[in-house]
C-alpha cells in the first residue's frame, strides 16, 4: 500500500528507492524468478514487483497467503524452490496458505489442515510417514471435500447459515418482483 507502489513509476527506480541495492543478490534472483522487466511501470506488473519487494530482505518468519494465485505456471514452479532454499539458508519459517497445489509437493516439510480457525489435522511431517505417499493435491482434495461435507451437514442441521450455492427463497427479491410485474415479453411472447 506504499504510495510509490500505487503510482506509475519505473520498476528499477521503485526497487532502488526502497533499498533494493542493499539486497542485490536476492533482488536479482527474484527478478529472474518472477520474470520482471526493470523497465516496466508499476501500474502493469504490481503483483510481481510487490513479491520481489517483500522477499528481497532476510526474514525469520514469512506469512504468505495465496501469493502465487495470479502468477504464470513457470513462476509458480520456481518461486517455492527459491522460498525453500532461502528458508533453509537463513533458518527461517514460512507459513504458506494456498489452494493451488500443483508443483509444490516438495515445498513443505510440514502440513496442517484448518477449518473455521481450528486445526482439523495438527501440523504433520510431509510427506506423511507410513502413508500411501499421496500428492499434496490429492490430500488437499480429500480435506476440502470433507470440509464441504461438514459444512453441508451443519447447514442441514441448522448449526450454520447457508451462505453459498443455491438457496430456497420464500420471498422474491426486489428485482424479481419488478421483472415479474413488468415482463412484457412473457405476456406477448416477443422474446421466445
Amino acid at each position: 500500500m506504499r504510495a510509490g507502489a500505487r503510482g506509475d513509476i519505473v520498476v528499477s527506480e521503485f526497487l532502488d528507492s526502497i533499498g533494493g541495492y542493499r539486497f542485490k543478490e536476492r533482488r536479482d534472483r527474484l527478478l529472474d524468478i518472477l520474470d520482471i522487466n526493470l523497465d516496466w511501470h508499476m501500474d502493469g506488473e504490481r503483483r510481481r514487483v510487490q513479491l520481489c519487494m517483500g522477499l528481497m530482505c532476510n526474514w525469520d518468519i514469512l506469512l504468505l497467503d495465496e501469493v502465487t494465485v495470479d502468477l504464470d505456471v513457470l513462476t509458480r514452479f520456481s518461486l517455492p524452490k527459491f522460498l525453500k532454499q532461502a528458508a533453509n539458508e537463513h533458518k527461517a519459517t514460512i507459513v504458506y496458505t494456498t489452494h493451488i497445489f500443483e508443483g509444490i509437493d516438495d515445498f513443505p516439510n510440514h502440513i496442517a489442515h484448518m477449518r473455521d480457525s481450528t486445526f482439523v489435522t495438527n501440523p504433520t511431517s510431509w510427506p506423511i510417514p507410513n502413508s500411501n505417499s499421496k500428492s499434496l493435491h490429492a490430500i488437499a482434495l480429500e480435506w476440502i471435500g470433507n470440509d464441504r461435507k461438514t459444512r453441508d451437514r451443519e447447514e442441514k442441521e441448522g448449526k450454520r447459515k447457508k451462505v453459498r450455492g443455491a438457496r430456497f427463497q420464500i420471498t422474491p427479491t426486489d428485482s424479481e418482483t419488478f421483472y415479474r410485474k413488468y415482463d412484457y415479453g412473457r405476456q406477448t411472447n416477443h422474446y421466445t
